[in-house]
């Protein structure tokens, strides 16, 4: 299915104008990046390039979707045609996902004519916007979990493409599984899930409903304990499932109170390796404050597929460059009050002291020499036209988590506290 048409019309008008003032094939550089972090944040992880990369190559306009704009007169003959052949043919190249970004930083940079990269804005601002919140919320939640394992379980409180993004996000950003199957399928993400109080509800007693999970299920499964009464559902689930019993599940209640209770229930009953793992509407602050809790890990649902309260990482798109007559660049940039830019082609680089972050320093005009104590953080994601496939599907989907466990390992201590402040390392300009 093309994904052309998943964009707003002043792209495709803003194209008809400049096949008509003769621009559209002008070389431009177009950047990616925010201008301030969500309130409080100290730092965002970038998340959505593999998906991105996935519907630039399916970015094609077909007759249907020509003759849908012919009919609604969007544009003219000229552009129609203009469209009728799209194929991305200009470079892409970006921080790699999973990388950690701050205000400032050139996440990606597209480079080519005019028209053929200013076509692909809102898409790579629908993608990058989206996954990007999901990911930055989901780090938090990561670290506040302190090693504990997190199951993104939020497929009901997103729409039904939007969920399975939120699944790879938090993935990538450090969650263990997901109940979303279609992630499963597409991304390689784990999948988990058991029952609902629906299930415990269809049999006529919950002992019923216990055992027929364990029989399905083995003694191994994880029994739903908080449908009637906890204290009565928990010495039922070890005696239907046994002293092996592989978790119980609380999703509602006073959490810290209730987690201790059962701990001590389950302890008393002989099924000291019986797990406990929690739901009930969590974010990164509840997930802080049953720290001390006996609680072995976190299922949460809103709070992630939501950015944590922050839905859209606040990524723009700006032009920054155009070839000039002579064939040399000319930086362009935005002057207006608050929404100011900052033109000209950048290399982007991660400053470290002794291997931990101390600034982001972005080069402007010029390539800074390679050192032992900056890495580089510009890769290339598309050249030619071609897509690197080493950034889809599973396998770049493990890739991105894994590099995100690197990033945010280099990152000063100050950056993973949950209390607001200011981005974590300052973004430095250095012009040539």
């Amino acid at each position: 299915m093309t994904s052309a048409l998943l964009t707003d019309r002043y792209e495709l008008t803003m194209i008809d104008a400049a096949i008509g003032s003769g621009q559209a094939e002008r070389e431009c550089v177009f950047e990616v990046f925010a201008r301030s972090l969500p309130a409080g944040r100290r730092y965002g992880i970038v998340a959505g390039t593999g998906r991105l990369l996935e519907l630039l190559r399916d970015f094609r306009f077909g007759d249907a979707e020509l003759a849908w704009l012919r009919e609604n007169r969007v544009v003219g003959a000229v552009a129609l045609d203009w469209l009728a052949n799209y194929r991305f043919t200009g470079s892409i190249s970006g921080y790699r996902e999973g990388e950690v970004y701050f205000p400032g930083s050139p996440m990606l940079v597209v480079q080519g004519g005019f028209a053929e990269a200013v076509v692909l804005e809102t898409l790579v601002l629908s993608v990058l916007n989206y996954d990007s919140a999901v990911a930055s919320a989901a780090s938090r939640m990561v670290t506040a979990a302190q090693g504990r394992p997190l199951a993104e379980m939020g497929s009901r409180r997103a729409s039904e493409r939007a969920a399975v993004a939120a699944a790879r996000a938090a993935f990538i950003a450090g969650f263990g599984a997901t109940s979303n199957l279609e992630a499963g399928r597409n991304w390689g993400v784990p999948t988990m899930g058991t029952a609902a109080h629906a299930f415990t509800l269809l049999h006529d007693s919950e002992e019923a409903a216990f055992t027929a999970q364990v029989e399905a299920l083995g003694a191994g499964t994880t029994l739903l304990v908080d449908t009637y009464d906890v204290r009565a559902a928990v010495e039922l689930a070890v005696k239907v499932a046994g002293t092996g019993l592989g978790a119980v599940r609380i999703d509602s209640g006073d959490l810290p109170s209730q987690v201790a209770a059962v701990r001590a229930q389950l302890d008393s009953l002989g099924a000291t390796g019986t797990k406990i793992t929690v739901t009930n509407d969590l974010d990164e602050y509840a997930i802080a404050g049953l720290i001390a809790s006996p609680v072995d890990s976190f299922g949460v649902g809103t709070s992630v597929v939501t950015g944590s309260g922050h839905p859209a990482a606040g990524l723009i798109y700006k032009l920054v460059a155009k070839r000039n007559d002579a064939g040399g660049w000319t930086s362009v940039a935005k002057k207006s009050i608050a929404k100011a830019t900052v033109g000209g082609r950048k290399t982007p680089v991660r400053t470290l002291v002794d291997g931990i972050a101390a600034a982001e320093t972005i080069y402007i005009g010029t390539t800074p020499e390679p050192s032992v104590d900056a890495r580089s953080l510009l890769v290339p994601l598309v050249a030619g036209g071609t897509v690197d496939e080493a950034y889809l599907g599973p396998d770049g989907t493990a890739l991105a988590r894994s590099h995100r466990a690197d990033a945010v390992a280099e990152l000063p201590e100050d950056a993973l506290r949950l209390s607001k402040g200011e981005p974590a390392i300052p973004t430095n300009y250095l012009t040539a």
